[in-house]
């Protein structure tokens, strides 16, 4: 979604807040209970989850090795819920003809860094460019190339955009500072 105006243009940049890390997480959190709750039933020696036995699970070596599994999942998928929860990563990317800057905005981990501020004089910027790699997994990463400092990047990693929404994306920054499109 973008807010644009004959001097402001606002590009939201979506975070970890997602289904799918949604998902990811409900999966690890489900599997990870599981294996603790097993690893648990054979130190105990009664069955805590109705319907999946533990009996032929010895509790020194495989049902330590579960609960081990079990609590280092739970810890991954707290990680993945807090992510989400605090949508790190998301933000937006603001250019103000007006002032004469750029701003980019971005949430981060709970902590003195929380708000990632990165504001740039509009003069500054050189070219949006893009890094592009091909293959079994392509990557392709649009940026801008700042006089002096290295290169920013406006798109998500992990962000799968064909060559076409690349072009769209790269063409709005462009347009709005009339800076040039490299990498195309």
């Amino acid at each position: 979604m973008n807010c644009r105006s004959k001097w402001i243009q606002v590009d939201f940049v979506k975070g970890s807040r997602t289904f799918a890390n949604s998902c990811w997480a409900c999966i690890l959190v489900c599997g990870a209970t599981g294996f603790l709750l097993v690893g648990l039933s054979s130190c105990v020696g009664e069955d805590l989850i109705p319907g999946l036995s533990s009996e032929h699970i010895v509790f020194i070596p495989q049902g330590i090795v579960m609960c081990f599994y079990g609590i280092a999942g739970l810890f991954l998928g707290l990680y993945l819920w807090c992510t989400a929860f605090w949508n790190v990563g998301g933000g937006y990317n603001l250019f103000d003809k007006r002032e004469g800057f750029f701003s980019i905005f971005r949430w981060g981990f709970p902590g003195t860094n929380r708000r990632i501020r990165i504001r740039l004089v509009l003069k500054d910027i050189e070219a949006v460019g893009l890094e592009s790699k091909e293959g079994f997994y392509p990557r392709r990463i649009l940026y801008l190339k700042v006089r002096g400092r290295q290169n920013i990047p406006l798109t998500r990693i992990g962000e799968s955009l064909t060559l076409g929404d690349v072009e769209e994306k790269a063409a709005e920054p462009a347009r709005f500072p009339r800076v040039s499109i490299e990498g195309f």
